[in-house]
């Protein structure tokens, strides 16, 4: 048996700004990575995928089918990325291949609508795994953890290429967004330091809190891998519509300037109004008190002229 649901449509505009007001404000979900490989892989590259998603294992999907049509830099070669972060409500992609021209690479990406939004190749090179790594398994980052980021060097605010880059990796490890945050929790950093302008040497650790003699932890770097060197090979962003539609904020109404809103007088607004200089002001001689000054000084003489012509 089906079930009639009531569907509230505002009659007016005042009716549909107040539903407006009360509606639930959007929430955007947090992002996932979507990792893909390519027609040909190398081994380093299968070790580099299985540790990003080791790390990310949580808020990821990895698909080890092989792809041959994906080409992200071409035109209409983006459409399987496309298709498959719609597939998979994935808004971070990690794309590798391999071939002569550009070995061991790795394209990271960002999507807005499920469409492309920006993407940055990298070539990986000195790459080790995390299991190449020997330390106390204690230490090891637990599952869900939120990361520290230190970005070391001039090139991260002077190099576009860099900059791009630091944005994408800071989008695709930083994790969900969170009000407050307990330094306890927080067990593991990525040092990313620019070697050159188009060199990132990256590596990831672990922290381990000691004792100061203050409130404030004493921190110890231990690395627990994976490390590599991100080599910039191309980049694209994107363009100024794009990058303005998605800057916009759900759930924020439109700020109306010098209007307050009183629980007594109820809503009250603000108006400019600029000096006036009255010694500036050109008067007419249509104003009606100039009129009645002229009647009451013609009056006057009237009468001074009677009082001459009759005294008494």
């Amino acid at each position: 048996m089906s079930k009639m649901v009531a569907i509230r449509v505002p009659r007016n505009m005042r009716a549909k700004r107040e539903l407006l007001k009360h509606a639930p404000k959007l929430v955007e979900n947090g992002k996932k990575m979507l990792i893909l490989h390519g027609t040909k892989t190398s081994t380093v590259l299968n070790d580099v995928l299985a540790d990003l998603f080791h790390l990310k294992r949580d808020h990821a999907v990895k698909y080890t089918k092989k792809n041959d049509n994906i080409r992200p830099f071409e035109s209409g070669g983006e459409t399987s990325l496309e298709f498959f972060s719609l597939k998979s409500d994935c808004s971070l992609l990690v794309y590798g291949s391999h071939s002569k021209k550009r070995p061991n690479n790795l394209v990271l990406g960002r999507t807005y609508d499920h469409h492309i939004y920006d993407l940055v190749e990298v070539g990986v090179e000195n790459y080790k795994s995390i299991e190449s790594y020997a330390y106390d398994k204690k230490l090891a980052p637990k599952l869900g953890t939120r990361p520290f980021f230190a970005f070391i060097g001039e090139h991260f605010e002077s190099v576009d290429e860099l900059k791009h880059l630091k944005e994408m990796l800071l989008d695709h490890f930083k994790g969900e967004v969170v009000e407050n945050l307990n330094l306890a929790g927080v067990d593991r950093i990525f040092v990313c330091t620019a070697i050159s302008p188009t060199t990132v040497y990256m590596m990831h650790c672990a922290l381990r809190l000691k004792r100061s003699g203050t409130s404030i932890p004493r921190m110890e770097l231990v690395e627990v891998g994976p490390s590599m060197d991100l080599v910039v090979r191309r980049h694209q962003r994107p363009s100024e519509s794009l990058q303005k539609e998605a800057m916009k904020a759900p759930g924020h109404a439109k700020k109306v300037k010098n209007v307050t809103n009183n629980p007594i007088d109820g809503k009250e607004g603000r108006i400019y109004i600029p000096d006036q200089e009255v010694s500036k002001l050109t008067l007419t001689s249509d104003i009606k008190g100039l009129k009645r000054e002229r009647r009451e000084a013609k009056k006057n003489k009237e009468n001074s002229k009677k009082q001459k012509v009759n005294p008494e």
